[in-house]
C-alpha cells in the first residue's frame, strides 16, 4: 500500500507496554474481592471464582473510563504506525461521507493490546480477534493478529491487514447509524437461529463499509498497488464462516453462521470496493445475501 503521504492518526491508544486504569492494575485482585468470593461460597455456594471473574471483568469496563490519554506508537514500531496510518485514512474517508450526507463523523479510538484489556463491553481477549465495542466506541487489535492472518489463515498481505481494521471502524458507523442498535434489540426478540442471520446481515453490511473505504481512499490519494484488492478479497473469503468451520471442526453447519460464508463476505466487500457508495451497502433490504 502507498501510505507515504497518509497522516497518522492520533486516536490510538498503545496498551501493549501494561496497562493501569481506576481499580484495575495488572489483573490484581484485592483481599477484599478473595473474602467475598469465600462468603459467598459458604454462604450461598457459589464457586468463588466465579466471583472473582465477574468482578474482574466490573473493574475493567469501569477502568476505561480513567484511562491515560490516546498515544501514537513508537516511531520505531512499524507495524503500529501502519494501522495509524489507516486508521487515518478511514477518518478521512467517513468524515467526507458523513458530510456529504449532513452529518458529522465521530471519529473512533483503536486501542492496540496485548493478551487481555478492559473495554466497556467486558474482557478483550486476543483469542477474539479485533473487534469493536459500541459501548466506548473503541477498535480492539492485538497485532499479533496480522501475523496468524498470514500464516493460520493464509491472507498476507498490507491491504489484507487494512480491510480488517475498515471491517471494525464499518461497525462503528454503523453505530453512529444506529443500525448496530436495531439489530440487536432485533435479536433480542428473536430466536438464535433468526439473531444468527442478523448477525450474518450486520457483519456483511461492515464487508461493505470497508469496501467503500477502500474505493474512496485509493480515489482520493492512489493507495492501492496492483494485486492488493486481491488480498482483501482473499482475507474476506479465508474468514468465511464456512471456510472457518470446516478447518476447525471438519463440517459446516450454515443455521450456525454469524458473520457470512466466504462466497458472501467476497461479494459485499466487492460490492463497496466497485461502488464507493454506503448505500449500496444495504444487506437488510435484500434476499441475496
Amino acid at each position: 500500500m502507498r501510505l507515504d503521504d497518509q497522516e497518522e492518526s492520533h486516536n490510538i491508544e498503545d496498551r501493549r507496554s501494561g496497562y493501569r486504569g481506576g481499580g484495575f492494575g495488572g489483573g490484581r485482585i484485592g483481599i477484599g474481592t478473595i473474602a467475598l468470593a469465600l462468603i459467598a461460597s459458604y454462604f450461598f455456594g457459589i464457586d468463588p471464582m466465579t466471583v472473582i471473574d465477574l468482578t474482574s471483568n466490573l473493574q475493567g469496563a469501569s477502568s476505561v473510563h480513567t484511562q491515560a490519554p490516546a498515544q501514537k506508537p513508537p516511531a520505531d514500531d512499524a507495524a503500529a504506525r501502519f494501522v495509524a496510518k489507516v486508521l487515518g485514512s478511514t477518518e478521512a474517508v467517513w468524515e467526507q461521507v458523513f458530510r456529504e450526507n449532513g452529518r458529522t463523523y465521530t471519529q473512533p479510538r483503536l486501542v492496540l493490546f496485548s493478551g487481555s484489556t478492559p473495554t466497556a463491553c467486558g474482557m478483550g481477549q486476543s483469542a477474539m480477534g479485533p473487534f469493536y465495542c459500541p459501548g466506548d466506541q473503541r477498535v480492539y487489535i492485538d497485532l499479533s493478529f496480522f501475523r496468524d492472518l498470514r500464516q493460520r489463515f493464509q491472507a498476507p498481505g498490507e491491504f489484507a491487514q487494512a480491510y480488517v481494521i475498515a471491517h471494525e471502524v464499518g461497525h462503528h458507523v454503523q453505530n453512529l447509524l444506529g443500525i448496530s442498535d436495531q439489530v440487536h434489540q432485533a435479536q433480542q426478540r428473536s430466536s438464535r437461529a433468526k439473531a444468527n442471520a442478523l448477525s450474518v446481515r450486520l457483519e456483511l453490511q461492515a464487508d461493505c463499509l470497508a469496501g467503500v473505504w477502500g474505493n474512496r481512499a485509493d480515489a482520493a490519494k492512489a493507495i492501492i498497488e496492483p494485486g492488493e484488492i486481491e488480498q482483501a478479497l482473499n482475507a474476506a473469503a479465508q474468514i468465511g464462516d464456512d471456510r472457518l468451520q470446516q478447518r476447525t471442526q471438519g463440517r459446516v453447519v450454515p443455521e450456525s453462521f454469524t458473520h457470512g460464508s466466504a462466497a458472501q463476505r467476497v461479494r459485499w466487500f466487492k460490492r463497496g470496493m466497485e461502488s464507493g457508495d454506503f448505500r449500496q451497502c444495504d444487506t437488510f433490504r435484500t434476499d441475496a445475501l
